[in-house]
């Protein structure tokens, strides 16, 4: 096998979701960086072709493969095709409300979809990368924030799932010798976020406002958010992927500043007029406050954000609604 994979192509870096929202902008941090080709996996259910437009035909991008990370014939082909050197794993169903509704999915998704990818890249000897999330942890109880020493407790199938993936990262990395990172990155907001139900309430609450809708809260706006810009996730990701520091290890990457959702949306859209309050359809699975402390992965690879918030949600609106004008012209053309 050794010798098959020296007389394959140049190593390669395997983006799994890299059509989705964090996947785009790991592509492209990747490939600004230029050490290695990239090829990016993905199903497409939340993703999208459009999200990759703009890096077709860039000579260190190899190929979007359509297809799903439990397709063990896929995954024997493209590890055979290429000499993956390191698999960024953030393919996953991340919808909270759709675990709760379709648990079953998002657990064949989610946790039997990471053993199977772990299963190739321990046969072929890659460095494994896995995209977790903060909502593994319990409520934040410490002024300086959550760290990656702090109690878990998923309040929802989807954190279980994360959490169960986690641990199996972490078996193959004792039982096997592999090469692996856990990322808990908090919430990620920023340009290419689904403005939908499966986006974040930073999107959602610039697209409302940006088509001069009402901001709905659930509950009473006081939950607080640790808003991570979504460049900065993307050198986070990156970063400890490549750093042999981030070995073995649970890195965070936060902000250190949380906000209250009402907060939130009085910045995004000023007229308090235009903010509701309703019910929360699961407030069992609410988390009443995120802060997050990076403070570890600022000493091991060197890493904190650089985009403010206030920056970060311009960055946001302006790209929505250059998105919502160019739908408007394709409809009037229509």
């Amino acid at each position: 096998m050794d010798a098959l994979r020296r007389n394959r192509q140049k190593p390669t870096v395997l983006v799994t979701g890299g059509a989705g929202f964090i996947g785009r902008w790991v592509v492209a941090e990747l490939l600004r960086r230029g050490q290695y080709d990239v090829t990016v996996l993905d199903n497409l259910q939340s993703g999208s072709k459009s999200n990759l437009s703009e890096f077709i035909g860039h000579p260190r991008f190899t190929e979007l493969i359509v297809g799903d990370v439990r397709d063990w014939a896929l995954l024997d082909d493209i590890f055979e095709r290429r000499s993956i050197h390191t698999v960024f794993h953030l393919a996953a169903c991340i919808n909270v409300q759709e675990s709760i509704d379709e648990p079953t999915r998002v657990f064949q998704a989610d946790v039997v979809g990471t053993f199977d990818l772990l299963e190739r890249a321990r046969r072929y000897n890659s460095r494994f990368v896995f995209m977790s999330t903060c909502m593994v942890y319990d409520r934040c109880s410490e002024p300086q924030g959550i760290a990656e020493t702090s109690p878990t407790k998923p309040a929802s199938p989807y954190a279980g799932a994360k959490l169960a993936a986690e641990n199996m990262v972490l078996g193959y990395h004792h039982a096997y010798g592999m090469p692996v990172t856990i990322l808990r990155p908090f919430n990620t907001y920023g340009p290419y976020q689904r403005a939908d139900g499966e986006g974040g309430v930073v999107s959602i609450f610039c697209d409302r406002a940006d088509r001069g809708q009402m901001l709905n809260i659930y509950g009473d706006g006081t939950q607080t958010r640790d808003l991570l810009y979504v460049e900065d996730c993307a050198r986070f990701v990156v970063d400890a992927g490549m750093h042999p520091a981030a070995e073995g290890r649970v890195l965070n990457a936060a902000t250190g500043r949380d906000v209250t959702i009402n907060e939130l949306a009085k910045v995004i859209v000023g007229d308090e007029s235009r903010i509701a309050h309703v019910k929360h359809i699961h407030p069992q699975s609410e988390i009443p406050k995120l802060l997050g402390n990076s403070d570890r992965a600022r000493e091991l690879i060197g890493w904190e954000p650089v985009v403010s918030l206030e920056e970060g949600i311009a960055r946001t609106r302006n790209h929505l609604a250059a998105a919502n004008t160019d739908e408007g012209t394709r409809a009037g053309a229509a």
